[in-house]
């Protein structure tokens, strides 16, 4: 069984995919504990998630009825007896629910360790193997992270380290990229995802220098100017020194082969949004 949160949450048995059907607050309840699989989750925690500070009396029962739809839902995908899959799959715990990890593959995961091990590769030298796994650590994704989910405070900062992480990769397979000559490939990796995070400067630091170096400086320039209407017009600051620092370079027509990756201990980099 494969679980997909990156993007629409679904079901995967048998190479037939199945997205879950569940009213929101159930499935908020199934996805925490399927993000956090292996993992024990208390009671209290997924009251926390669905109704935040705010809970009805009821709260606790309804957790209850929540467990049991999420049942119901992976029985029928799966085939599984409810037994079963309350006694192998989703199985309560004291205090709380726990989803199996050995049970299935997880998207989120694999990601991770295909970029984890992607870039540590890159570390050590190994330009076209990192290139490979990184690519295809991002080829996992198939939208944003819990899409259709309602998130409270567990899949929200879940949510925001898998994106931020989604960053990072693009920018490190961006960097070797450029690096090596492969600009067009770059530049098609950094354009959707400049538009998605409008207020990001690494990101728009890598795109603008991987325009440059190909010879598209006026669309370089572009980028810059877009880049710092949004910082003004959202959060009140201007592009930080590394950036402006390019954009001086792309408009005095200096050489930009050797110029570096935006610096990650700057603290400059926008949050997504």
């Amino acid at each position: 069984m494969d679980i997909g949160l990156l993007g629409p949450f679904l079901i995967s048995v048998d190479g037939l995919s199945v997205f879950v059907e569940l009213a929101p607050k159930p499935r908020a309840v199934l996805a925490t504990l399927v993000a956090l699989a292996g993992e024990i989750i208390p009671v209290s925690a997924l009251v926390r998630e669905v109704w935040g500070d705010a809970p009805p009396v009821s709260a606790l029962r309804n957790i209850q009825t929540y467990v049991l739809q999420s049942r119901k839902v992976l029985a029928r995908v799966t085939g599984l007896h409810p037994h079963t899959v309350a006694s192998e799959l989703l199985v309560t715990r004291p205090g709380g629910y726990t989803f199996n990890d050995t049970a299935a593959q997880f998207d989120h995961r694999q990601y991770k360790e295909l970029s984890r091990i992607g870039q540590r590769v890159l570390r050590g030298g190994g330009v076209e193997e990192g290139i490979s796994l990184l690519s295809r650590s991002l080829e996992v994704w198939r939208g944003a992270a819990f899409v259709d989910v309602m998130t409270g405070p567990a899949l929200g900062s879940l949510r925001h380290q898998l994106e931020e992480s989604r960053i990072g990769t693009i920018e490190a397979l961006s960097e070797v990229k450029i690096g090596i000559g492969r600009l067009d490939e770059a530049i098609f990796d950094l354009a959707p995802a400049v538009s998605d995070n409008p207020l990001h400067e690494g990101l728009h630091y890598q795109y603008m220098r991987a325009l440059a170096v190909s010879g598209r400086r006026a669309k370089a320039l572009e980028v810059f100017n877009l880049l710092r209407l949004n910082l003004v017009s959202e959060l009140g600051i201007e592009p930080g020194a590394p950036v402006q620092q390019l954009q001086h370079r792309i408009l005095n027509s200096l050489d930009l082969g050797h110029t570096a990756p935006y610096p990650p201990s700057t603290g400059r980099m926008a949050p997504v949004v």
